[in-house]
């Protein structure tokens, strides 16, 4: 497989970087590979500036179309934060980006629920120099209050300790590096990248690591010949040390994927692995080295197997608009509606729609998985049937097409 790339300055020196490095120690798995794209400490995705998140930059983000989803999400970690009782309710928000999500969730629990606010304590842990210096210029006010701090993941990351409350991420596990394998003549084989004639390739080889081998097995999957699928190891390990983390409480994991049997459905013979690109999508992962985002669909089974085995006992999984539908979003847009022109009112259910569309929007390939720890099976109102739900279904928003999505939010 021959693979083109373009010349620019920072794709340049990564190029040559991962070539150097090819030429002198041979070839290196793919995850090696999205690792150095996305997290070189200098040239990588991930480190570098520019607007990333948003209408101006590569993709978005639930936080980035309204701020009512954040206004969500803080209305089951109140409700949390309820079930656990007592003292101090930690949230610790990893992968934070740009802060959109810890602004609305504080706006939100201040304004709403200020009983939740008095006993949260908010920590963001983020490695992007540039979103940092955002979030400390957004979110100083709740800083100085002290409701906010930053987590330094070279230090505090080893020494913390553990919390009561909740880990919450947004998009983070889709950006993890993964393996990318195949089914070849029977056998499970690993992509390694090469080099020929300064040029990026494609190889098979032998599974750089062993649990690859289980990994399938673990999942009872059974990949066709010639399927092509990525393996997200560094997830396992991730979770693996929130649990660790986490003395009671709950993990919140907001992503896009699906269960298993979905995820490696031959439809996905090509495997999940895309890239963005200021909102252009494609396929290729050795074009713009640096310069797009690269990502793979979360295995939601993978994170619910290893869960149960490390003490983290599922609590529900759910798309994204079932949840938002039934912590009552639709009311709560109403309500906004009401105070608004119908312009803008218009303008408004246009934006969200994006969140909750089943089909075209967000609201069906994301999903909300929370896991909890050191308490009773919980009931939490995001992850209810929605049939069951005692209250009529708002006409406003649903009489509007999702035909054309309509940008809104920060």
């Amino acid at each position: 497989m021959h693979l083109e790339e373009t010349a620019g300055s920072r794709k340049g020196k990564l190029r040559q970087f991962i070539l150097s490095h090819i030429r002198e120690k041979g070839p290196i798995p793919f995850v090696q590979f999205m690792e150095w794209c996305l997290y070189h400490p200098q040239y990588g995705y991930y480190r570098s500036g520019g607007v990333k998140i948003g209408k101006e930059g590569d993709y978005f983000t639930g936080p980035c179309v309204h701020p009512l989803f954040g206004g969500m999400v803080a209305k089951q970690l109140s409700q949390m934060a309820e079930i656990l009782s007592g003292g101090p309710f930690d949230i610790i928000e990893i992968g934070s980006g740009r802060g959109f999500l810890c602004q609305d969730i504080l706006e939100w629990a201040k304004k709403k629920t200020p009983h939740f606010y008095k006993k949260l304590r908010y920590t963001l842990l983020e490695t992007n120099p540039h979103f940092l210096q955002e979030q400390r210029r957004k979110l100083r006010p709740y800083e100085e209050e002290g409701k906010l701090y930053w987590m330094n993941p070279e230090t505090d990351d080893q020494t913390m300790e553990p919390i009561t409350g909740c880990f919450l991420s947004n998009e983070l596990i889709d950006a993890f590096p993964v393996h990318q394998v195949m089914m070849d003549q029977g056998q499970l084989k690993e992509i390694y990248v090469t080099a020929h004639q300064d040029q990026f390739e494609e190889i098979f080889g032998e599974p750089s690591n062993p649990k690859l081998l289980s990994y399938f097995e673990w999942l009872s999957i059974k990949l066709e010949e010639g399927q092509r699928a990525e393996v997200n190891l560094n997830a396992l390990d991730w979770l693996e040390k929130v649990a660790k983390r986490l003395r009671k409480g709950f993990v919140f994991t907001i992503d896009y994927g699906y269960l298993a049997e979905d995820l490696y459905h031959p439809y996905h013979r090509r495997g999940t692995l895309l890239c963005y690109y200021r909102h252009q999508i494609s396929d290729n992962p050795y074009e713009r080295l640096g310069e797009q985002d690269i990502t793979a669909h979360v295995n939601f089974s993978a994170l619910m197997n290893k869960g149960e085995e490390i003490g983290l006992h599922v609590t529900g999984l759910v798309s994204q608009y079932r949840f938002l539908l039934a912590l009552g979003v639709l009311q709560e847009l109403e309500a906004l509606s009401n105070d608004l022109s119908e312009f803008e009112g218009l303008k408004l259910r246009l934006s969200f729609l994006h969140l909750i569309e089943p089909e075209k929007g967000m609201g069906e390939i994301f999903k909300v998985l929370i896991q909890h720890k050191g308490i009773d099976p919980p009931t939490l109102d995001g992850l209810r049937d929605l049939e069951a739900i005692p209250w009529p279904m708002p006409s406003s928003i649903l009489s509007v097409s999702s035909g054309k999505e309509k940008e809104g939010g920060h």
